[in-house]
């Protein structure tokens, strides 16, 4: 059994691994300006059922967007992290906190949800396939050094 629920600063250590798990060059600056943000939350998935390891597994982070490619509103909410412990997958905690997630959104009046993956991340790709989100384009970008 999980509970979705907000973070709360008790759950430091078990967000930055996660994090670092979904994003290996962030840092505490990154986690810092996340949670100043005003327009943003961070909603975690904690374990009701005894677990080895970690009182956390999963967790989702959603803010505010100017726009975003595919939708017609703005400004939209932006899933910007998703991630579930790799020994929890499959057991729709993924789901859980995407539903909190549009919970969120609608409570601050967004009518859309936007989000992205890497274009080779099937498995991602698939699970918001099955939560209901649209693919609505596909880009390859490029940068070259000056």
């Amino acid at each position: 059994m999980v509970m979705i629920r907000p973070y709360t600063p008790h759950d430091l250590a078990e967000w930055r691994r996660m994090r670092t798990a979904l994003w290996p060059d962030q840092t505490e600056a990154d986690m810092t300006a996340w949670l100043t943000r005003p327009d943003a939350t961070v909603l975690v998935a904690e374990r009701t059922a005894e677990r080895t390891t970690g009182h956390l597994s999963g967790f989702a982070e959603v803010g505010e967007r100017s726009h975003a490619d595919g939708c017609d509103s703005s400004p939209v909410a932006y899933l910007e992290g998703w991630y579930v412990d790799p020994d929890k997958r499959r057991q729709s905690i993924g789901a859980q906190l995407i539903r909190a997630v549009e919970a969120w959104a609608r409570s601050r009046h967004y009518t859309e949800l936007a989000s992205d993956t890497w274009l080779a991340n099937d498995t991602s790709q698939r699970a918001h396939e099955r939560l209901g989100f649209t693919e609505t384009d596909r880009v390859v970008l490029y940068r070259k050094a000056l």
